[in-house]
């Protein structure tokens, strides 16, 4: 599985994440009500991660995590928003603060790159901030297709957007001008994504494809899924636009069928964080069990479905072992043959061992997350411990008997406790971007 030949032998990668999808949303992962076909096909062909989790549970530091290997202790981005560092700019009309990725900064794009891949990212980046400068292109990737915060018309209206960029220029979509809703923007990556496969199919490409579904607002026209059921508008909505994106999935699956890329492409498919706030949670158990959602360090915000498919190379398998988003460059960049271009700095580690026909284990490791300042959490073997308010104390759950957070046992295992605040400790490297007094 791991490259040893000429460059034609190397794997297609096809990464593909959600925004804001719940652990339980999909079919695969126990949801009763959400259709979603084409991806419980990879699961059942493929590996199915049960004990998965985010790089964080927002979006720009799990992306800055998926792409740089880093945990937020140390990467660059720690949270959407900065109280200080990185550039100002306006959400609506708020002035905000938000980081950037960093020059020194090394991407997964960057890495395959060097090693030959072609590189290209669909729609969401989101790692950026408000420098102009920080853009997929300055990291790694050689096409780009989609929108930016430092623009941020560039995905106005969201979901049938009609500014996109297109590499480095803004462009227009005609069939969403004046408002209209011809072409929703999980139609429009996928056939960016689909064009990029075709112009590459004779190259080992590595594509990664960053739906805006299911985040907010639910803003999609075709329901038909779920037209018969007894929902309110929005939770049709947020079911029809995971369904829609599964639908597309399948599009692209086709597409490397028919191209005879499908025996030679790795797929991944995963989601940057847990269901949000405004999700329909409770009517369709968009978490199952699991206590709280995007934005907090309980398991509801922080773990995540992860499928790895390659039916010629990876026999179907359910796995149980702790893995996160730091394992994400290392795992990629030993199935490219891209090893000798990594950066030394990394928190991830290779999950070949897992995918290999006869699997081993990785052995306990402590899983680490921030928000500096506000909230901080760490996994290792059974155990999580967890502060989700600024200046509450830890709280310890035995996750191995109480999977949903329910009893802290924090005053019954005070030295279990003091273990993991000593990992939390070491894990930390301040950064002057993230104060955390302020």
């Amino acid at each position: 599985m791991v490259y040893a030949g000429d460059m034609d032998d190397r794997p297609n990668i096809l990464f593909i994440l959600a925004d804001d999808l719940g652990y339980a949303d999909l079919a695969c992962y126990g949801n009763e009500f959400i259709q979603t076909p084409n991806i419980d096909c990879l699961a059942a062909t493929g590996v199915r991660f049960t004990h998965c989790y985010a790089g964080s549970a927002v979006s720009s530091p799990s992306r800055c995590t998926l792409m740089t290997g880093k945990h937020t202790g140390h990467s660059a981005i720690r949270d959407n928003f900065v109280l200080a560092g990185g550039i100002e700019g306006k959400k609506g009309q708020q002035a905000i603060r938000r980081m950037h990725l960093q020059e020194s900064d090394t991407t997964i794009a960057e890495v395959l790159r060097e090693a030959g891949y072609r590189t290209c990212i669909v729609n969401k980046w989101h790692l950026d901030g408000f420098n102009p400068n920080a853009t997929p292109l300055n990291h790694g990737f050689d096409e780009f297709y989609g929108w930016l915060v430092s623009t941020s018309y560039s995905n106005d209206p969201y979901y049938y957007p009609y500014y996109r960029f297109c590499n480095h220029e803004l462009i227009n979509i005609e069939e969403n001008a004046n408002g209209a809703h011809s072409k929703h923007n999980t139609d429009l990556s996928t056939d960016e994504a689909i064009a990029f496969i075709r112009r590459n199919r004779e190259h080992p490409f590595f594509l990664y494809l960053a739906y805006d579904a299911p985040h907010e607002p639910y803003n999609i026209d075709d329901t038909h899924w779920y037209a018969d059921m007894p929902w309110e508008a929005y939770t049709q909505r947020y079911a029809s636009l995971i369904t829609h994106m599964d639908a597309a999935i399948g599009r692209i699956l086709d597409e490397l069928d028919s191209l005879g890329l499908r025996d030679n492409t790795l797929v991944v498919f995963a989601s940057d964080n847990g269901a949000a706030r405004q999700a329909p949670r409770e009517t369709l158990r968009c978490v199952g069990g699991l206590r709280g959602m995007k934005g907090q360090l309980y398991e509801g915000g922080l773990r995540v479905p992860l499928i790895i498919n390659m039916p010629s190379c990876i026999a179907a398998n359910e796995v149980d072992e702790l893995v996160y988003f730091p394992d994400m460059m290392p795992t990629l960049a030993k199935i490219g043959g891209a090893s000798d271009y990594m950066p030394t700095m990394i928190d991830g580690i290779s999950l070949l061992p897992l995918l290999e026909e006869d699997s081993l284990p990785i052995g306990d490791r402590p899983l680490y997350w921030e928000f500096p300042g506000k909230q901080r959490a760490v996994r290792y073997g059974e155990w999580k411990a967890v502060s989700v308010r600024r200046g509450a104390p830890l709280e310890l759950y035995r996750l191995s008997i109480d999977p949903n957070e329910t009893t802290n046992l924090a005053l019954l295992y005070p030295d279990v406790l003091d273990v993991m605040d000593s990992i939390m400790v070491r894990m930390h490297t301040p950064s002057p971007n993230f104060p955390e007094n302020r």
